[in-house]
């Protein structure tokens, strides 16, 4: 007789027949946690992430194909960027992080670049947490990890993330470094893409403080990371501090919402699979037995906004106008209300949105 299933293992399970059992389940990175740590309220986006379903393939088999996400050029260009930037044993790179955030430490010589190989997640993430305990303990030197790999407990289910890089400073206080290819034009680069770096690395940020945690004493973990981006129309490296105070504290509060992935799963009903080679009306059927919540934020940071904005628009909720609207509107959750309520047709006249819209259509 088999050994019973531990919850872990049913819930891995459960998961795999979401998905589809041959399919592979994709890596949540930190820039689909950051957006899911936008809309902490869609338990569609949670459930599909936490059982790693490629929402791309799915948009396009829903018939609503996303046209979110990098381009392939973009892809070879950031490559070919970080790499020149982590060369000569990442002298450039450690150099920047001097200047821009520790001038009165030793000049970055002779630094430390651990190895962090190993066969999987599992392994590179104990691997990392061994080469920052040593980094650490090792005052006044510099240390580099290259594509750390790091979790990050994400509704119930570990999320690895591998940001580009982290700088152990002489201090033993550790560094999050974003590497990025769009230009930073006389010191200064675009502000929306400026503001999803900050998103993405303040993942980071949380998951090196769950292994600062476990440390004695624990390292600081600093709340400016180090942005490095090409200079002006070059390719040459240039850097700027990045304070994400603010994003990680609104990240960790988000995560903390979401909904526990066992939970999702378990209000699920029996037959539903994620898998895009199934007929679409079945597919169909399956996504729209778990609730979305759709705002028009969702269409840069979700495949799968399309679909769910053709679904808000068909329900006529007032969520597809965006949120603030949304919430001037109290009560009233679709249009047709909206409406009605502004022609004097339905709603409490003591509702000030009710008087405001009648006030409006008067």
């Amino acid at each position: 007789m088999p050994p019973p299933r531990t919850p872990e293992k049913r819930l891995g399970h459960r998961l795999a027949e979401l998905r589809g059992p041959e399919v592979r389940p994709r890596a949540l990175d930190a820039r689909a946690l950051a957006a899911l740590a936008a809309n902490p309220g869609c338990r569609r986006r949670a459930i599909l992430d936490g059982a790693g379903v490629d929402k791309g393939k799915l948009a396009s088999a829903l018939g609503s194909p996303s046209v979110f996400g990098q381009s392939q050029f973009a892809f070879v260009r950031g490559n070919a960027f970080e790499a020149k930037v982590k060369a000569d044993g990442g002298t450039e790179l450690l150099r920047l992080a001097a200047e821009k955030l520790d001038r009165t430490a030793e000049p970055p010589v002779g630094a430390r670049l651990p190895d962090l190989g190993a066969q999987d997640s599992e392994g590179r993430t104990r691997r990392t947490e061994e080469a920052l305990r040593e980094a650490a303990a090792e005052r006044g030197v510099w240390t580099l990890l290259d594509h750390p790999m790091l979790a990050l407990d994400v509704a119930g289910s570990p999320a690895f993330l591998e940001p580009d890089a982290v700088v152990v400073h002489p201090d033993g206080s550790w560094t999050v470094v974003e590497i990025k290819s769009f230009p930073m034009l006389d010191g200064a680069a675009d502000p929306a893409k400026v503001g999803a770096a900050a998103r993405q690395a303040a993942v980071y940020v949380l998951a090196l403080e769950r292994v600062a945690e476990r440390l004695d004493p624990a390292p600081r973990v600093r709340h400016r990371v180090l942005l490095v981006c090409p200079k002006d129309f070059s390719n040459l490296p240039t850097a700027s501090a990045v304070d994400v105070r603010k994003q990680r504290a609104v990240t960790s509060r988000q995560l903390a919402r979401l909904t526990r992935i066992e939970e999702i799963a378990g209000t699920l009903p029996d037959g539903v699979c994620f898998a895009p080679e199934l007929p679409p009306e079945q597919l169909e059927w399956s996504v729209e037995s778990v609730p979305a919540t759709y705002a028009p934020e969702c269409l840069s940071a979700c495949e799968l906004a399309f679909h769910c904005r053709d679904r808000s628009r068909a329900a006529g909720a007032v969520t597809s106008l965006g949120r603030p609207v949304r919430a001037e509107l109290g009560g009233l959750t679709t249009v047709e209300d909206v409406l009605a309520a502004s022609r004097g047709e339905a709603g409490d006249p003591d509702d000030p949105a009710v008087a405001a819209l009648r006030r409006a259509a008067a």
